[in-house]
């Protein structure tokens, strides 16, 4: 066999591989989809959306409350201090001794188990600082979670903004900071966005960290400082108290349909802001 049609053999190999791969990947993804929704979706109606828990009975619309108060607080708490500290990053760091501490903190806080948040919340936030279990216990311990995510996101979205228009902008006269507002940042702005979204799954999806901060507050939060439930601590309990199998699928096709919409949602202005760019 020639060179040449051993080398097409190979790439038609790792073709075929990378193509097996992929249709294995959506289709795990489905399995697991249509089981849950399968299982969960006859027990959705408008009455297990809009009632408080009863036992075995009733339904979860403090938890929905409570996932609510939790996701916008820990997304105005992160967002802020995370573009910042990418703008710092990319505008204003020199490669250096800081730069390194801070990714390295970075990379450190990625790669924390979420329970050691959970750990860090309940000792410092609720028992040390008396917060209590509470909805700004949870968003705090959240908001330090999902950092890493927001800033590493940024930090690539603000650096494919081509080097030209911060060039131009600067040439024209404008200041440094100005120019990062005005220019940089509406230019980076789906970049962004796709990190506050990624964010906010993987909020929606915490259990650990909420059910050691926020706990189990069964009723509709009257303020921040009460606590509260979320969708994934409530489905945690159901299926690891067998209090109701049914209503753990429901509570799950739930979550699955909030994720769905987020990221439709994410895709959605991240493709208006790139026409508007255009």
């Amino acid at each position: 066999m020639s060179r040449l049609r051993q080398g097409r053999l190979i790439d038609d190999i790792i073709k075929a591989v990378i193509w097996i791969s992929s249709f294995v990947t959506v289709g795990i993804l489905v399995w697991i989809l249509v089981y849950v929704v399968k299982n969960g979706i006859g027990e959705i109606n408008l009455e297990y959306l809009t009632t408080s828990p009863k036992g075995e009975e009733g339904g979860i619309f403090p938890m929905i409350v409570s996932t609510i108060y939790i996701v916008l607080l820990s997304v105005i708490i992160s967002t802020p201090i995370g573009v910042c500290a990418a703008i710092y990053l990319v505008e204003y760091a020199k490669p250096g001794k800081i730069v390194r501490i801070i990714r390295f903190a970075t990379e450190s806080l990625a790669g924390i188990p979420s329970i050691i948040f959970g750990l860090f919340g309940m000792i410092f936030l609720v028992v040390t600082l008396k917060l209590g279990f509470s909805i700004i216990a949870g968003a705090i311990t959240l908001s330090i979670m999902v950092l890493p995510t927001i800033i590493r996101t940024t930090e690539e979205a603000l650096k494919s903004v081509p080097k030209a228009y911060r060039e131009g902008s600067l040439a024209l006269g404008t200041s440094k900071l100005r120019t990062i507002f005005k220019v940089i940042l509406p230019t980076a702005i789906p970049g962004i966005i796709t990190a506050v979204i990624l964010s906010i799954g993987r909020i929606v999806g915490e259990t650990a960290a909420v059910y050691m901060t926020a706990g189990m507050g069964r009723g509709i939060p009257k303020s921040i400082k009460t606590s509260g439930m979320s969708l994934s601590v409530h489905l945690y309990l159901l299926a690891k108290e067998g209090i109701s199998f049914n209503k753990a699928y429901a509570t799950a096709t739930i979550l699955v349909i909030i994720v769905a919409l987020i990221n439709l949602t994410a895709n959605r202005l991240a493709a208006r802001f790139s026409k508007g760019k255009a």
